[in-house]
């Protein structure tokens, strides 16, 4: 599933052009100024064969997260792979040359940040500043980032302080699951790698861990043991989180029913989707769509 070019907010100049789609959001950076961090913008990228960053200095600090293909990265001068679950940060002063692999171009998110303690938020945590690692449960990262997109592209005067928490929880979870590269360089995490992918590519048409399986030309106890292994989740919930996350974003736009939701997301009855959603954010499509 790929959407189009979808900004929110007012588009920096500093926004890459090269993209062939992408969900982004900005916020005012002077609206938070007495916050010790404040989110500035974020999103997810699909790069164009040609896309390159290439930057000696940055405004704010960022932390970008690899999704799907490769590119390449050169940070501080030194060159670096980029492949699925690479993260890595920068910011004042870390000059840095992004580019993709054209055969496989990649799926990138980012969020970018300020505030008198962004430094020290990365520094005593991870990724520090000019640092690259790998993510061991790269599913719960997206699940992050995916959460910051959502509450970017929420219409409230809380949207701004939600990324600024979420951003916190992505660096502490950053931390808790970075490891080195050697240890995500196997065929088990390759094959994870390549499963969720497809389930969230595929999640609208996907309704059974059979189905799943049956895809991915695996076997089903084994695609459980490698989402409890790199995900630290099943892939039915992974599936499930991936549609109510699209459902949270469909009920923002007026018209739409709770109905129609329920048929597009592939649930038997409005009674079941709703039941499902109110057990994932704890209160009812119609109670959420007021909220917002």
């Amino acid at each position: 599933m790929t959407e189009k070019i979808q900004d929110i907010g007012e588009v920096p100049s500093f926004y890459s052009t090269q993209v062939l789609a992408a969900q982004r959001f900005y916020f005012d950076v002077h609206a938070r100024e007495h916050q010790g961090v404040t989110v500035v913008c974020g999103g997810r990228e699909h790069c164009e064969p040609d896309f390159r960053i290439d930057r000696d200095d940055f405004a704010f600090y960022s932390i970008e997260f690899v999704a799907r293909g490769k590119g390449k990265l050169t940070l501080m001068g030194k060159d670096r792979p980029l492949v699925a679950g690479t993260l890595f940060a920068y910011g004042p002063g870390i000059p840095h040359v992004i580019t993709t692999d054209p055969r496989d171009r990649m799926v990138k998110y980012f969020v970018d940040f300020t505030g008198p303690h962004a430094l020290a938020l990365l520094q005593d945590y991870a990724p520090h500043p000019g640092e690259v690692v790998r993510a061991s449960s790269p599913t719960q990262i997206l699940q992050i980032f995916d959460d910051l997109i959502l509450n970017g592209q929420t219409v409230s005067r809380y949207s701004d302080l939600l990324c600024a928490t979420l951003l916190e929880y992505l660096v502490l979870k950053v931390a808790e699951t970075a490891v080195s590269d050697d240890s995500t360089r196997t065929a088990a995490f390759a094959t994870y790698q390549t499963c969720s992918e497809y389930i969230r590519e595929n999640c609208l048409s996907l309704q059974t861990l059979s189905q799943i399986a049956e895809a991915c030309n695996i076997d089903e106890a084994y695609l459980c043991r490698l989402f409890k292994r790199f995900g630290d989740t099943s892939p039915y919930k992974f599936l499930n989180r991936l549609k109510l996350n699209i459902a949270a974003s469909r009920l923002q736009t007026p018209g739409v029913t709770i109905k129609q939701i329920a048929f597009e997301l592939g649930y038997s009855s409005p009674f079941h989707f709703s039941r499902a959603f109110k057990k994932a954010y704890g209160v009812s499509p119609d109670a959420f769509r007021q909220l917002r």
